[in-house]
This record gives C-alpha cells, structure tokens and sequence, in this order.
C-alpha cells in the first residue's frame, strides 16, 4: 500500500510540475491569436491602399492619352477671397 501511496504521490508532483508547460502553451497560443488580429487588420490595410494604387495607376493611363485630370483643382488655380480688409 506504501509503494501505491507513494507512485501516487509522485505522479501527483510531476502532474503539478508539468502545469507550468501547460501555462506556456496557454500563453502561446493567446498571443498567436493576439498576432493573428494584428496581421488581419494590417492586411485589411493593405488591401484598401491596393485598390488606392489600381485608381492612381488609371489616371495615369488616362494622363498618357491625354484626358485631363479629374478631382479637385490644382491650389494655385482656385478662386479666393483675398480682398476683404483686416
């Protein structure tokens, strides 16, 4: 019955022991997750300057044949009130 006790004993202690691997790997795997959201959200950026550069990359094949530029007016060519007095 002593040599039961004790087996028991010292499974108990290497049970308790390996928690600490448990822990780590518990550990792990919540920053895994934490990086996974990360890379999500950054890819999302990504994907919207993609679609920023595919619109640029048209202008400029519109450019090259020779249509003029669409948006907002160039600074030095909009009309301002500059008259009025301080």
């Amino acid at each position: 019955m002593k040599k039961i006790k004790n087996y028991f004993k010292r499974l108990w202690r290497a049970l308790l022991d390996s928690t600490e691997l448990d822990e780590r790997a518990v550990a792990a795997v919540e920053e895994a997750r934490a990086r996974v959201a990360e890379m999500k959200k950054e890819l999302a950026d990504v994907k919207k300057a993609a679609k920023n550069v595919v619109n640029q990359s048209k202008d400029v094949v519109a450019a090259a044949k020779g249509k003029k530029r669409k948006g907002r007016k160039p600074y030095n060519k909009r009309k301002t009130n500059n008259n009025s007095k301080k």
